[in-house]
């Protein structure tokens, strides 16, 4: 993620790259995702570089699902009511711009972190 340097292209639209774009985004996505797992196993996970490997791969692809169910796992770990809730207005508000319906694997992790249930002990395991 070191290599990261803001949106493919630089945001441009460009009709040609469209399929290589996604393909850039799809790679980001699934190395934060990988990288937030490495980050979060183990007996000392460390939850901010977990985040950190998120929030950086959000910026660029704001649109992932993925990404936000593991971000708002890395926060239901460290017990962070705040930045849950402030996820949860993020997603919601991204999909109402992108007007979609959010996968049934995200409302379920959204009712899970607002479940008042323990945090987890374990790394994430939601893909």
């Amino acid at each position: 993620m070191g290599l990261v340097r803001g949106t493919p292209f630089d945001g441009r639209t460009l009709p040609w790259a469209d399929p290589v774009t996604q393909d850039i985004l799809s790679r980001i996505t699934d190395t934060a995702h990988t990288l937030a797992r490495w980050h979060t196993d183990g007996p000392a996970p460390d939850l901010d570089a977990a985040r950190h490997t998120i929030q950086q791969a959000l910026d660029i692809e704001e649109s992932s699902e993925v990404l936000y169910r593991d971000l708002l796992h890395i926060e239901w770990a460290a017990g962070n009511q705040a930045a849950i809730r402030k996820t949860i207005a993020r997603l919601q508000q991204m999909a109402r711009t992108y007007e979609i319906t959010l996968d049934s694997l995200t409302e379920d992790t959204i009712s899970l972190v607002l479940s008042g249930r323990p945090t987890p002990t374990v790394s994430i395991t939601t893909t």
